[in-house]
């Protein structure tokens, strides 16, 4: 099963993207993680993203699809397939990922785009905590650590990204939202478009995604 999780930031994409991980053994590959984990090292990759970051703006697609490019020559390894969270963001993302899948001869099974109504986006995005370790993903109300300010995964220590802070939030939806609509209307084109309601808690929305892949007859890909 190879599949692309979409939506608006705060929709859940990462932490369904764990659960397809952890329980489907699909690869996850988050350009958003990896940026992270580049910014953390002070990379000249990190740097360049970090100017992006700090102001609200969206990476560049060329410098997304380089480092995707890279990161999925290695799931041709992975017999069950990948689970992309948060990448393709925009049409010329969704392009040039088509281009990389072709070369490979890794075709996309679906683009799956979650959905919740702003006021939880919002809720969400300003609670969430973040491991600075592994990336993991914590809410101070609905998915808290066994021990505050801790990851469970690993020794790691929670932090708010900078990009969770109240006044980037909006600008974040704004972004997206304008974004969104050709993305959209690409993977509809292409066949592979599907919505699934993204609120509730996260078992809930696994749930719910398993319905979708059963239906699609993903997992027997």
């Amino acid at each position: 099963m190879r599949i692309v999780l979409l939506g608006p930031p705060g929709t859940g994409k990462g932490s369904l993207a764990f659960l397809c991980e952890t329980r489907l053994g699909l690869m996850h590959l988050s350009p958003g993680q990896i940026f992270r984990e580049e910014m953390a090292r002070g990379s000249r990759l990190g740097q360049r993203v970090n100017r992006y970051v700090m102001s609200g703006r969206l990476v560049p697609d060329a410098l997304v699809v380089q480092v995707m490019n890279a990161r999925l020559a290695h799931a041709r390894r992975v017999k069950k397939g990948f689970v992309l969270d948060g990448f393709p963001r925009t049409k010329g993302q969704a392009v040039g990922l088509n281009r990389v899948l072709q070369r490979l001869r890794q075709p996309l099974d679906g683009a799956v785009y979650l959905t919740s109504p702003a006021s939880v986006l919002v809720r969400r995005l300003s609670g969430r905590r973040v491991c600075k370790r592994c990336g993991a993903n914590y809410h101070i109300r609905t998915m808290k650590p066994k021990r505050s300010g801790r990851c469970d995964r690993c020794p790691g220590v929670l932090i708010v990204r900078k990009d969770d802070q109240p006044e980037t939030i909006k600008k974040r939806l704004d972004v997206d939202h304008q974004v969104a609509t050709p993305l959209v209307r690409y993977y509809r084109h292409q066949g592979l478009f599907s919505e699934l309601n993204g609120a509730g808690h996260i078992e809930s929305v696994f749930v719910r995604a398993m319905k979708l892949f059963r239906t699609q007859h993903w997992l027997d890909q």
